[in-house]
């Protein structure tokens, strides 16, 4: 039987950097944030925002390494956010579900002396942000969704949209224990980052995420985000949630698919967002697969600096 691999530290997240790692109270817990560009907001009205960024499972805020340097060369205060129960943040025994991140963001942005703020996510983190625009109006002032299709599940169903691959990874994340241990001493990790991208990851990368993944309790409460998704849709909480994300999305919006997601059905991904955004952009980066703050990192840059430029000018 093989040797169990030890624990990791919190510390482990802190990677160094053109970026400062602060820890931030929001939401009766304490969060991690990596912090890059201006100290503070600018105090004319017109000035940016801050931008917030949020990763996806089964990552923390480092998959955002690529933007946080070129959106700060560019004038942005930026924050790669490690959600709660990820990387550096607390993990709670409760509090994965949507909504309830959605109040840690907004308790994030005021921490860092904010009243609004662009968020901007991936995959998981792109439902955090999606739901921000209708759950937290008033410190959402635009939304970038990466790899994730809007939430209201309305025009296409959570079949119609996951690949068979994706469903039942989904489903394997409703069983107890396993999808922990497969994450922590397994290869779970490496399986689901390789079924999305279309570009093998680095294997240092690939091993980074699994350290960070093996600080206490983490493995479990990334997969509990997952399980709220699925077994909250016949509970009271899960329907309070699809009515408010089937409200018309009041503030400008980006939509970015890669056109060789793993996980992801491209063809029908934003007919929901369509259908809810009045003001939307929607783009498709050829050849990138589901990760694409890390496969296609220049694309990336490319288009959040140009629609940044629109609905939060410097």
């Amino acid at each position: 039987m093989g040797e169990i691999p030890p624990a990791s530290d919190y510390s482990s997240a802190l990677v160094e950097g053109p970026w400062r790692h602060e820890l931030v109270p929001a939401n009766g817990a304490r969060f991690h944030v990596a912090l890059a560009g201006p100290e503070r907001a600018r105090e004319r009205p017109s000035g940016p925002p801050l931008v917030v960024l949020l990763h996806g499972f089964p990552q923390f805020w480092w998959a955002w390494r690529h933007q946080v340097e070129a959106l700060a060369t560019a004038g942005y205060r930026v924050a790669a956010m490690d959600l709660r129960g990820t990387g550096a943040s607390d993990k709670p025994p409760t509090g994965y579900d949507t909504p309830t991140r959605t109040r840690d963001v907004a308790g994030v942005v005021r921490s860092l002396g904010h009243d609004r703020a662009v968020v901007v996510g991936h995959g998981t983190g792109g439902a955090v942000a999606w739901a921000m625009s209708t759950l937290q109006p008033a410190v959402t002032c635009a939304v970038a969704a990466l790899s994730s299709p809007h939430p209201a599940h309305v025009h296409a169903t959570v079949r119609q949209l996951l690949t068979p691959r994706a469903l039942q990874l989904l489903a394997f994340a409703q069983v107890p224990t396993f999808p922990e241990r497969g994450l922590r001493d397994g290869d779970l990790l490496e399986r689901v980052l390789a079924l999305g991208a279309a570009t093998p990851f680095a294997s240092d990368d690939v091993d980074l995420y699994r350290t960070v993944m093996r600080i206490p309790f983490a493995a479990h409460t990334a997969m509990e985000s997952l399980r709220w998704t699925v077994r909250s849709t016949p509970r009271p909480d899960g329907r309070r949630y699809l009515a408010a994300v089937r409200r018309a999305v009041p503030v400008p919006a980006l939509q970015l698919h890669g056109s060789a997601d793993g996980l992801l059905r491209r063809e029908r991904a934003d007919v929901d967002a369509a259908a809810f955004a009045r003001d939307l952009r929607y783009e498709v980066v050829d050849g990138a697969g589901h990760f694409l703050p890390e496969e296609a990192p220049d694309d990336v840059n490319r288009v959040l600096l140009d629609w940044l430029a629109r609905v939060a000018p410097l």
